[in-house]
């Protein structure tokens, strides 16, 4: 059964940094060998793994993004946010992670980012972790 948890996001465009809680899920769970899956149920929001160490990467990749995909252009999707439709499908929706010694195995830098483009709001992360045979 996934765990679900609570996000909440404090602006339109943001990058939150989820790893703690997710590390804490695997360490809950106390499956030292296995992968984790961390997966939002949300068409505007979406999930990455990137650089944590200095927080203008994340500002930078949401600057890109914007720039990228303007919240005014000549959408036709009536509620006015398909520009957070559109980052959140370049971004994906889950990512998975090995898990060794009951940690998450990332890079030195690396960090799970949960990437809201439709905020504030209070969002869901479901996280399952799978135990190694």
């Amino acid at each position: 059964m996934p765990v679900k948890i609570v996000i909440k996001s404090g602006s339109r465009s943001e990058m939150i940094d989820i790893t703690p809680s997710v590390q804490d899920e695997i360490s809950r769970s106390g499956i030292k060998e296995g992968a984790c899956i961390i997966y939002v149920p949300h068409t505007t929001a979406g999930i990455t793994i990137n650089e944590g160490a200095d927080p203008s990467v994340c500002d930078d990749i949401i600057y890109k993004l914007t720039r990228l995909v303007p919240k005014n252009e000549n959408y036709t999707h009536s509620e006015g946010n398909s520009d957070s439709h559109i980052k959140a499908s370049l971004i994906g929706s889950s990512v998975t992670v090995i898990i060794e010694h009951g940690s998450l195995v990332l890079g030195t830098w690396q960090k799970i980012f949960f990437c809201e483009f439709d905020g504030p709001r209070s969002r869901s992360v479901y996280i399952k972790i799978l135990k190694e045979d």
